[in-house]
């Protein structure tokens, strides 16, 4: 039996919870009609099932029309069991309440296989429209849950909610279960009663849960969006937890970390993220980025670079001048600073300022390779937009000096004077490069 149509209904509710809610219509089983099961009914126990309630007798002749439209329906021959029912309708006022009841039930089941929903409400409530008197309590609690879903199944959620507490009001303690209210959560969802909705997931959960069974995910799914719409980011957080645990899935990973982060929760944030990211939930680049930044800002800074030297080598990080410089970041924090080098010098190149040749400049001195700091500083200089100039001057002034090239030492130091964060440092240093530019020039003589 197709199921597409029915499962158009829940577009709306699936695009919100991130998981699909596939509704299984099952017909109400009458205590005559031949299920597509294959189950064989003899007209001596349909008589003897008909005494839960009394009701009026189905005749034997009724009973083998009835069979004729169930070998139709077990061929799938949909067109010969509606035939075979008009002409049974023909001669209706020959039949009592409870033989027209059984005639227009197999009329729903069959409008109801052809896909044909509202045909086969409209047959359906005929049944019920025979008056409870006239029906087995089976057929009567039954065709009220069949008239529900089929109006579920056809968006009417109002009617689908009527007949769902119609149903629950007759129905047994033993008939309602977990399911009943899961579907009647799902349409109070529907209907914008969040509160009735999430009250209803619940109970299914609960009665789930206090019987062992895992509840099913499209369960979680409603009432973690529920939550997540009252703000109860606790609550959210517990049902990711058992969504991992039950149905583990990339995304719910992500999720359960964005919640930990919510709740400020930042280790077990950085370890779920961790696990979504070797699950292979987090592929945009943003993701990737934050879970960079996650490991730096957790000391672990070698991990961080990992991540962006995979997704730039994936192609998943762009290679902007911004994303190499947070590799650098990265390696340098780890401490692996001939690492940090090549990247910096590839962000410097993409950069439209001179900045991170600045910064490159300062690293290079820092190692004592000072010809090659005054070529990242002449670079910087060159690109210009320089936040700290006064700073990039010093470390030329710097390793001009160390490079015992006094005159363009000096140079460079007396520009840095001019600024009065770097004064004083800049004229210590003039001063001791000109102490060194006299000494040498005594040493020549």
């Amino acid at each position: 039996m197709k199921l597409t149509t029915v499962t158009r209904a829940f577009t709306r509710l699936a695009l919100h919870t991130s998981v699909a809610l596939p509704l299984v219509l099952a017909p109400a089983v009458s205590v005559t009609v031949l299920e597509s099961a294959g189950m064989k009914v003899s007209f001596a126990q349909a008589q003897a099932q008909q005494k839960t309630r009394k009701v009026p007798a189905m005749r034997e002749n009724v009973f083998k029309k009835l069979g004729k439209v169930q070998e139709a329906a077990d061929a799938e021959d949909w067109n010969a069991a509606l035939a075979a029912l008009k002409e049974m309708e023909a001669g209706k006022a020959k039949y009592n309440a409870y033989e027209i009841a059984q005639m227009y039930y197999f009329y729903g089941y069959v409008y109801y296989s052809m896909e044909r929903f509202n045909e086969a409400i409209t047959y359906y409530k005929k049944v019920l429209a025979q008056g409870a008197e006239n029906l087995p309590v089976a057929l009567e609690v039954g065709t009220l849950l069949t008239i529900a879903q089929l109006y579920f199944a056809t968006e009417n959620y109002d009617q689908a909610l009527n007949y769902l507490n119609k149903w629950f009001a007759v129905a047994e303690k033993d008939q309602i279960t977990a399911d009943s209210y899961a579907l009647r959560g799902q349409a109070y969802y529907q209907k914008g009663d969040n509160g009735k909705a999430l009250s209803d997931i619940n109970t299914a959960v609960s009665m789930y849960e206090k019987e062992g069974k895992v509840p099913k995910e499209s369960w979680f799914g409603l009432q973690r969006f529920l939550y997540y719409e009252k703000n109860d980011y606790k609550k959210v957080t517990s049902i990711l937890e058992k969504l991992v645990k039950h149905y583990p899935k990339a995304e719910y990973y992500k999720q359960l970390a964005g919640m930990y982060g919510e709740l400020k929760r930042d280790k077990d944030q950085l370890h779920m993220m961790e696990a979504a990211y070797i699950a292979g939930a987090l592929q945009k680049e943003k993701e990737l980025l934050n879970m960079a930044y996650l490991f730096m800002g957790n000391e672990m800074p070698y991990k961080g670079a990992k991540v962006i030297k995979k997704g730039l080598a994936e192609k998943k990080i762009k290679r902007t001048s911004k994303n190499l410089e947070t590799l650098a970041q990265a390696y340098q924090m780890a401490q692996e600073l001939q690492k940090s080098i090549p990247e910096l010098e590839a962000a410097a190149q993409l950069s439209d300022k001179g900045d991170i040749y600045s910064r490159l400049a300062g690293i290079y001195l820092d190692l004592d390779k000072n010809q090659k700091a005054v070529e990242m500083g002449a670079k910087a200089l060159k690109k210009g937009g320089i936040k700290r100039p006064d700073q990039l001057y010093i470390v030329l002034g710097m390793a001009n000096a160390n490079l015992k090239k006094y005159d363009t030492a000096l140079k460079h130091l007396k520009e840095a004077k001019k600024y009065d964060r770097s004064k004083k440092f800049a004229e210590q240093w003039i001063a001791f490069v000109e102490s060194e530019k006299k000494r040498e020039e005594q040493l020549a003589i």
